[in-house]
């Protein structure tokens, strides 16, 4: 695994906001005996996985070796996600089933934390119902997880740790990257947007974004270990800076990491498109190293809905982004979400979802019918739409966004792309599988040495998800 260089300077006093340098070994590591395991199992968006890196990186530094299942490991972690119900209902379903293993091996350590843990009254719950867990915390404190673990290991209950806030952006964390190609790094937490269906400002806490200096280092450091691209990660990366100084923009960012040696592509996500601006757009344009990939979500394309999701802008507002970024940057990819059925949505609303979505001939969108998550103001509004209604319309959202994908992609035919060489394909080992720029999926034949290296591909063949090619060297 790359990791990036870990550092011991943390002091964690228990309270939001101060320190304490973590354990370097804990008791139960002190002997000679063959390592311990650990095994992370991830749900949700991007923002988990790194929080998971995170803590492999400190069991790494604790001595533990990763496990290759759950059934092979001595520490289990569950990150959880609070997006939809559904993720929600896996995490208890995984919880309830973990109790035999328990009773086989009484001296696993099973913890939960993430997003759902950090909603009210859940880590209570999970005390109650499931004792088997033996540590439950959140999203502000995951740098005191050294101590959290010790305290689990030799505690008879539950050990909970719910910070409501967190009071400063702690660096220096270690970070366990696997494949040393592809990196994610945080730029940063919270979210300020307080969308009508969005649990995240609530379980992830209001925008703080990391200083610039310490983000440019951070990808010096991974550059410097041969990473070949980086993707920024925020709710809103567009926001970046709004608590800083007044001279620290995102574009301000991308231009810094633009000119890293060694490093050649930079991603983001998650843009709004309320704050994608022109002059965002035009630096995308003169720079050299960031994709032209436009993740924009949408979400509805009724001004109706926009206004009863709180989203902050209007469908023509959303055009005018589209049409500077098409203007500027033509043979960019634009991608999307779409949430289907949110309450009030008619007929007519939906038929502008439709509308746009033939419009802007989106490369991609990730669609979800409507979830209600308590706490939100959308779970309470009148106009809930029946389950039926909303699968029927996720359907034909979706069935017309396949036929333009296709579309969009049989235009590559016999076209060259450079490709970022990621490794084999899982659905056929003998394939190598990469993303060009703009984050089309590309399989074809090629040898290992290939991997991690930028490889013109011509593409021979089209799918709606994905393309198939040769390698030109």
């Amino acid at each position: 695994m790359g990791n990036l260089e870990k550092s011991n300077k943390l002091k964690d006093s228990g309270k939001p906001g101060e320190s304490e340098a973590p354990t370097k070994s804990l008791e139960s590591m002190e002997s000679s005996e063959e390592p311990k395991k650990f095994y992370i199992h991830t749900f949700g968006c991007q923002m988990n996985v790194h929080d998971s890196e995170i803590l492999g990186g400190f069991l790494e530094d604790l001595g533990y070796r990763e496990a290759a299942g759950v059934e092979d490991t001595d520490i289990l972690i569950m990150n959880t996600c609070a997006i939809r119900q559904k993720a929600e209902a896996k995490v208890f379903g995984m919880i309830g089933k973990l109790k035999k293993l328990k009773r086989e091996k009484p001296h696993l350590i099973i913890g939960v934390c993430g997003c759902m843990a950090q909603q009210e009254g859940t880590a209570k719950k999970i005390k109650a119902r499931y004792p088997h867990v033996d540590l439950v915390f959140g999203t502000h404190n995951v740098h005191r997880f050294p101590h959290l673990l010790k305290e689990a290991e030799e505690s008879r209950e539950t050990v909970l740790d719910i910070w409501p806030e967190g009071k400063e952006v702690v660096e220096g964390l270690p970070i366990s990257r696997k494949g040393g190609i592809k990196a994610w790094v945080t730029i940063t937490y919270g979210c300020n947007n307080f969308c009508a269906y969005c649990v995240v400002p609530y379980v992830r806490g209001r925008e703080q974004s990391r200083e610039m200096s310490n983000i440019v280092t951070e990808v010096e450091g991974l550059a410097s270990k041969g990473y070949k691209e980086v993707t920024l990660l925020g709710q809103n990366v567009n926001s970046y800076g709004k608590d800083l100084d007044k001279s620290i923009t995102f574009a301000l960012l991308l231009e810094k990491l633009d000119s890293i040696t060694g490093l050649e592509r930079i991603r983001y996500m998650t843009s709004h498109p309320r704050d994608f601006s022109r002059e965002l757009t035009e630096v995308i344009y003169r720079s050299e190293k960031v994709c032209e990939h436009f993740h924009l979500p949408i979400q509805s394309g009724s001004n109706k809905i926009l206004g009863k999701m709180n989203r902050g802008y209007t469908r023509e507002h959303y055009l005018e982004v589209v049409s500077y970024i098409r203007e500027l940057i033509p043979h960019s990819s634009i991608t999307t979400d779409f949430i289907v059925g949110f309450p009030g949505e008619t007929r007519e609303d939906f038929s502008d979802t439709l509308e746009i979505l033939e419009r802007v001939r989106f490369d991609t969108s990730y669609s979800f019918v409507f979830s209600p998550r308590k706490g939100t103001l959308a779970a309470d509004m009148p106009g809930q739409i029946p389950a039926a209604e909303k699968k029927e319309r996720l359907l034909k959202l979706n069935e017309t966004q396949n036929r333009i994908s296709r579309e969009i992609n049989e235009a590559l035919r016999g076209t060259v792309m450079d490709v970022l060489v990621e490794g084999f394909s899982r659905e056929n080992p003998s394939v190598l599988t990469g993303r060009t720029r703009t984050n089309k999926l590309v399989n074809f034949k090629g040898e290992k040495e290939m991997i991690g290296k930028i490889i013109p591909v011509k593409i021979n063949d089209v799918k709606t998800w994905s393309l198939d090619g040769e390698a030109l060297s």
